[in-house]
C-alpha cells in the first residue's frame, strides 16, 4: 500500500464509520484529518496524519488540563511535594503501560527547583502502511481514546472539574518565543515532526459549530 491508497482507504473508512472529519492544510503531511471521536456529542478531536516521507499512519489527540485543575495540583505540590512526584510517576507508568506513545507536558519549575503542574498530554499510535486496515485503525483510535479518557478521569478524580477554562501550557508559549524545550515523553515518531495547532480546542467538548 502506498501513501494515496493509504489516505484513500482512511477516507473510506471513517465515512463508513460515519465519524465526522475536516481537512487541514499542513505541508508537513500528505493527508492531516480532524476527526470527531467518538461519534457522541461529547466527542473530542483527533488527528489522523500521514507524514511525508513516511510509510505510516499517525492517530493522535491531544488534551489541556483545565486551568482549575492546574490550581488543584499547584496546591497540592506545595503542601506534598513529595506526593505530586509520586502522581506524575504513577501517570508516566500507566501511559508507557498502556503501550502508546505519549508525552506529557509538565509546567516549569518554580524558584525552589519543583516541578510545575501537567498542563497537556499527547497520546498517539503510529501504523505502517504494511499493517494498515480498517480493523487496526479503528482499534488504534479506541485505544488512545480510552487511554486518554482515563488520564481525564484520573485527574478529574484527584482535582476536581475545574473551571472550564483551559490552562496555559509553558511549553507552547516557549515554542512561540522561538526557544526549544524537551518534556517528559516517551515516543518513537516526533521526527519528523508532525505540524498541529495547539491552540485547537483539543480535550474539550465538541462545538459543531466549528465544522460549520
Amino acid at each position: 500500500m502506498d501513501a494515496k491508497a493509504a489516505a484513500d482507504s482512511i477516507k473510506r473508512w471513517l465515512s463508513d464509520e460515519r465519524l465526522e472529519t475536516r481537512e487541514v492544510d499542513d505541508g508537513k503531511a500528505l493527508l492531516h484529518l480532524h476527526v470527531k471521536y467518538p461519534p457522541t456529542k461529547d466527542g473530542h478531536i483527533f488527528n489522523i496524519v500521514i507524514p511525508k516521507d513516511r510509510s505510516l499512519v499517525l492517530t493522535y489527540s491531544i488534551t489541556r488540563v483545565d486551568q482549575g485543575q492546574q490550581n488543584e495540583m499547584i496546591d497540592f505540590r506545595n503542601e506534598d511535594l513529595i506526593g505530586w512526584k509520586g502522581w506524575l510517576h504513577e501517570v508516566r507508568m500507566n501511559l508507557t503501560r498502556s503501550k502508546l506513545d505519549w508525552v506529557l507536558h509538565v509546567g516549569k519549575e518554580d524558584e525552589k527547583k519543583r516541578p510545575g503542574p501537567l498542563q497537556a498530554f499527547n497520546i498517539s499510535r503510529p501504523i505502517w502502511f504494511d499493517g494498515l486496515s480498517q480493523n487496526e485503525l479503528m482499534q488504534t483510535m479506541r485505544s488512545v481514546w480510552l487511554t486518554k479518557l482515563s488520564i481525564i478521569h484520573q485527574i478529574k478524580f484527584d482535582y476536581g472539574k475545574g473551571v472550564g477554562k483551559p490552562g496555559p501550557v509553558d511549553d507552547w508559549k516557549a515554542r512561540k518565543r522561538g526557544k526549544t524545550t524537551r518534556s517528559s515523553h516517551n515516543s518513537a515518531n516526533e521526527s519528523p515532526e508532525v505540524n498541529f495547532d495547539h491552540e485547537a480546542g483539543f480535550g474539550q467538548g465538541f462545538d459543531p459549530t466549528e465544522w460549520a
